[in-house]
């Protein structure tokens, strides 16, 4: 009997076609279209350039029809053992795709299909079924969130062949967002610069990128939970100074992101390491001494109240509200978080 579909990240799909170890179809579909864009260029790089006129077929949606497909599936490779078939843009047929599981539940074992629906999740129910009997992959591309992005920065630096410290995997996540092809041209960048093996450090990325390592995001949380208010301010000072790469919306999201967390913090019993970093979805111990230090200088009361003035913040510099300046109200909201007295009648 068959292996069931499996239900990989990534990463781990990913080093399974590095090392060669194949499935006959890949289901690959999801929001998400950067992932779906690198393994598809993993898939294309299995048949030799030389035999791509031959063995390697890629056919799109919108201008073919499935029998089509099964056919370029059903012809046995040329002078060689294996040969991909890819289907790009599946979404945009996404009614007609589920006729491809009378091919995909008894496949051609010298055919690697891959069915590609980028910014759609499929839904043929016969096609994911077929897939489970044949022991073919359904990989959901999901878009980064603020529970995954850590995981996928680290990996894509290792992809890169580097290595990269805790700060600067922040930082890149406070500048660059969830938006995950600007983040692996951002550490690609890094990494023609620095060499394989080289470690990503603040200083390179200040360097580099143009990112302070003094003078952002992450340096604000740090500043606001250790209620140092001399170096809140010179922060501040420092975004307002250069606009362009310090948005106040950015600095919203993180520190509604930290705050938030701060509350998970307070409310969790179990105030081991251990039970922090499972509740809070970190890896490492040095993410969570912040987390510490905050829950030192805010109670749970005065978190609340935090969490309610930065969504108050976030609609006021989007125009809801006032048309104060919004380096004036980002001033405001840190004078409002370092004094919050706790109050949570309103």
């Amino acid at each position: 009997m068959a292996a069931p579909a499996q239900a990989l990240t990534y990463a781990s799909l990913r080093q399974s076609i590095v090392k060669r170890q194949y499935a006959p179809v890949y289901l690959l579909h999801g929001e998400e279209g950067y992932f779906i864009d690198e393994l598809v260029k993993l898939f294309e790089e299995i048949v030799p350039e030389e035999e791509r006129d031959f063995n390697m077929t890629t056919l799109y949606a919108a201008q073919t029809d499935m029998n089509t497909v099964i056919e370029a599936c059903r012809r046995m490779p040329m002078m060689t053992d294996r040969q991909v078939v890819i289907l790009k843009e599946a979404q945009t047929k996404k009614s007609e795709i589920n006729r491809l599981h009378t091919y995909v539940e008894h496949p051609n074992p010298a055919t690697i299909l891959v069915i590609c629906s980028r910014g759609e999740t499929a839904k043929g129910k016969e096609l994911i079924a077929a897939l489970k009997k044949c022991g073919g992959v359904n990989f959901e591309s999901k878009r980064l969130n603020d529970r995954n992005i850590d995981g996928a920065i680290k990996s894509m630096a290792a992809d890169a062949g580097l290595n990269i410290e805790p700060k600067s995997i922040d930082m890149l996540r406070d500048f660059v967002g969830l938006d995950a092809s600007r983040l692996n041209n951002e550490i690609a960048k890094l990494g023609m610069i620095l060499g394989k093996g080289s470690t990503i450090t603040p200083e390179s990325i200040e360097r580099n990128i143009g990112i302070s390592k003094d003078f952002n995001n992450y340096e604000l949380v740090e500043a606001l939970a250790a209620k140092d208010a001399a170096k809140t301010y010179r922060i501040i000072a420092y975004f307002r100074s250069n606009p362009k790469n310090n948005p106040p919306v950015m600095t919203a999201s993180t520190l509604f992101a930290y705050f938030s967390d701060l509350l998970i913090v307070h409310f969790t019993r179990d105030k081991s390491p251990a039970s922090l970093l499972a509740a809070l979805g970190l890896k490492w111990q040095v993410q969570l001494n912040r987390y510490l230090t905050g829950m030192r200088s805010y109670n749970a009361y005065q978190v609340i109240e935090i969490i309610t003035a930065i969504r108050r913040f976030d609609c006021n510099i989007k125009g809801i509200g006032s048309r104060q300046d919004p380096y004036d109200r980002l001033h405001d909201l840190a004078f409002h978080i370092l004094n919050a007295p706790g109050d949570i009648s309103f």
